[in-house]
């Protein structure tokens, strides 16, 4: 799986979600951060290995799973997602329609339901959910349950923000609807 959008849109946290829900459910992993030296409004994405193998290298070239936030960023890696791959994109941010018929792709209006909801900055997690319908609910390359997923989440929240766990359940939960 790739991540990737603006830094400080929680790309790099939301790959960790996805990270730790495959470490709980016993899968090989690796999660590999990259950002531009901006880091808030530069270029920020990760790669997420979940596999039943051990993983060769935590670089994900060629993802079948990737989740942008930005333009710049799916100008940049749709060329790399796998034929059959899929794609969710946040359409809130992203005008722009993928041309590629080999692809799944999702066109979610995160940002904006982030903002109705009062769930600003939770943009990122509305993604997740939206990945976990599609990926772990009906896809071929599930790697969790929703049991997991929330214990993914409450294990990448830090202590000193343990507040925002109900809200980012809620933006999950909201993703998945989408």
């Amino acid at each position: 799986m790739l991540f990737a959008g603006f830094g400080g849109q929680g790309v790099l946290f939301a790959g960790k979600v996805a990270a730790y829900a495959g470490l709980i459910e016993n899968k090989e992993i690796s999660w590999l951060p990259s950002y531009g030296p901006e880091m808030r409004g530069g270029t920020a994405n990760c790669s997420v290995c979940i596999s039943d193998t051990p993983i060769g290298s935590p670089l994900v070239t060629n993802p079948n799973v990737l989740v942008v936030m930005n333009l710049p960023s799916l100008d940049k890696f749709i060329d790399t997602v796998e034929p059959g791959g899929t794609v969710i994109i946040d359409s809130s941010l992203i005008d722009k329609k993928v041309e590629r018929e080999d692809l799944n792709v999702y066109y979610v209006p995160s940002s904006a339901l982030a903002e109705e909801n009062e769930l600003g900055g939770l943009s990122n997690m509305i993604l997740v959910g939206k990945l976990f319908k599609e990926i772990c609910t009906a896809g071929d390359h599930s790697f969790c349950t929703e049991e997991t997923l929330d214990a993914a989440i409450q294990k990448c929240i830090p202590a000193r923000k343990a507040n925002m766990l109900d809200v980012n359940r809620k933006a999950v939960a909201l993703g998945a609807q989408a």
